[in-house]
């Protein structure tokens, strides 16, 4: 006979791990489905030439006690079963230019980020107080972010924009470059991007920084871990290719592998346009189903994991957001095939607190997904291990070479400590995280129409709802708070911030 879940889940990113956490804490049957070897989503890690590499945790914030993703991860039971080193409080990220021989420091605590940028403009200690306290304010006007009951944020918060905001702010061109240095962390477009998407994004770290020793998948093994505590079940290799009706509520999910998980409620933590596409445009009104399929992805991303020979480049602390022309930092996904890439992040990666020499580093630049156009049907995962062909080989390693030279303006003698480089494309992100044409971070949210992009974790289908990085915020602190808003639709909105709240108290 086949099993009946109350909550049957469809991907183990974070969003669907944090929200089988919480409806299990609540005594409810959770299975949590995933079509891949690795559980995780953007938390997996994988190994090259012996060398643990992040695919999209690089840095966390807000972990330092008391604050808001410390809180989260203490209330699903994680937070000190973490390995973490806390990065320079001096300069968690640093912000370069070709054009400029400076360094600009983003530090750790707000006035510990003045002090610093105020050392390099002193005439605008003013402009970087007013910066802070309208990041705060923005931030506050997030009720959930702070773990508080509220209707919600005000209207007008969602249609600042991020670069006319900064605008207004001062005429200092260089200041206004460094302030918005860090866009890479939400792929910034200069017409589009809300201040709100800003200030979450850069509150967090401003409030604390912290790497993962040994990489991201840690959070991973102790979401399933408290999972399996409460009961939950969590399995890998079950791809979800259907879904089963009785009239218009839905009663089951089918996968390849021709099995059939039956449920009350049903959490889908997949992209929603592939979510509504395997669903059925007939399920949903036409209106929505075409507003979802038609919203535009934020760019994707090409990146190079580099494995150092032993001792032979020093461990940095922190993370280098570079860009060619400190006149382009809100252009630089507008390259040119000559002038690629025109920024780029660097992290490094940790495998212990007193590290002194790097063992290895990651470079990611943004990358078209047009450009890989002739290998899109392709799918290359562990599960399905298809070659994409010499001429994608080809095409990847000149777009290695030509990244590698960008970063040698930075670290001149980077190329005699390598050992060995590997490459993921706007390709490798889409199938192994399941983004559409392989986004770092979901849908464009727009300043202009701030409501179009808006996606309810509810849906017209009353026990089908959806979490993870689309349908609130990107990044650890977005999907938790995006999964503690889907559970709460479940739950009861003020039963479950209640419910966490009194639980971190006691």
């Amino acid at each position: 006979m086949d099993k009946k879940y109350d909550i049957v889940i469809i991907g183990s990113g974070l969003g669907g791990l944090v929200s089988g956490i919480i409806l299990a804490k609540e005594g409810k049957s959770v299975c949590v489905l995933e079509k891949n070897n690795q559980y995780g989503g953007n938390l997996q890690t994988f190994v090259r030439d012996k060398r643990i590499f992040d695919t999209g945790i690089h840095y966390m914030g807000g972990l330092s006690e008391g604050q808001n993703l410390y809180k989260y991860f203490s209330y699903i039971g994680i937070m000190d079963k973490l390995r973490l080193k806390k990065l320079d409080e001096d300069a968690f990220d640093i912000i370069s230019f070709d054009d400029d021989k400076k360094e600009y420091p983003h530090a750790q605590g707000y006035d510990n980020f003045i002090k610093q940028l105020v050392s390099f403009f002193p005439d605008e200690e003013e402009t970087i107080h007013k910066y802070c306290e309208k990041i705060q304010y923005t931030c506050d006007s997030f009720p959930l972010y702070n773990l508080r009951q509220g209707e919600g944020y005000q209207s007008e918060i969602l249609s600042i924009n991020a670069k006319a905001f900064l605008d207004e702010l001062t005429d200092n061109e260089k200041l206004k470059a460094v302030l918005a240095g860090s866009n890479f962390l939400y792929a910034g477009i200069a017409d589009k991007t809300p201040l709100y998407v800003h200030a979450l994004s850069v509150n967090s770290y401003i409030q604390s920084s912290y790497r993962c020793i040994n990489g991201g998948s840690q959070i991973t093994k102790q979401l399933i871990k408290q999972l399996r505590k409460y009961g939950g079940e969590v399995y890998k290799h079950r791809e979800v290719i259907g879904f089963g009706f009785e009239e218009d509520k839905m009663v089951s999910v089918k996968t390849k592998s021709d099995e059939e998980y039956f449920g009350d409620i049903f959490i889908s933590n997949i992209e929603p346009k592939t979510t509504l596409k395997m669903i059925g445009q007939d399920k949903f009104r036409k209106s929505f189903y075409n507003r979802i399929q038609s919203l535009e992805v934020l760019p994707s991303a090409f990146s190079l994991y580099i494995v150092f020979k032993p001792e032979t480049f020093k461990y940095l602390n922190h993370n280098y957001y570079h860009f060619k022309d400190s006149k382009r930092v809100w252009e630089a996904n507008e390259y040119t095939q000559e002038s690629w890439p025109e920024a780029y992040m660097i992290s490094m990666n940790v495998s212990s607190d007193d590290q002194i020499w790097a063992e290895s580093l990651t470079a990611i630049t943004y990358l078209k997904f047009e450009e890989f156009s002739p290998w899109e049907n392709t799918h290359n995962t562990v599960s399905e291990k298809k070659e994409r062909g010499l001429d994608y080989e080809k095409f990847k390693t000149q777009k290695t070479e030509d990244f590698l030279k960008v970063i040698e303006k930075k670290f001149p003698k980077i190329r005699e400590c390598i050992q060995s480089i590997h490459t993921s494309t706007p390709l490798s992100y889409r199938d192994y995280i399941g983004g559409h044409n392989g986004n770092l971070y979901g849908y464009v949210k727009d300043s202009n129409n701030p409501m179009k992009t808006f996606i309810s974790p509810k849906t017209k289908i009353e026990n089908l709802f959806l979490t993870g990085q689309s349908i609130n915020m990107h990044g650890v602190l977005g999907v938790t708070i995006g999964a503690v808003v889907t559970c709460s639709e479940i739950l009861g909105k003020e039963y479950l911030v209640n419910k966490i709240n009194t639980e971190l108290e006691n």
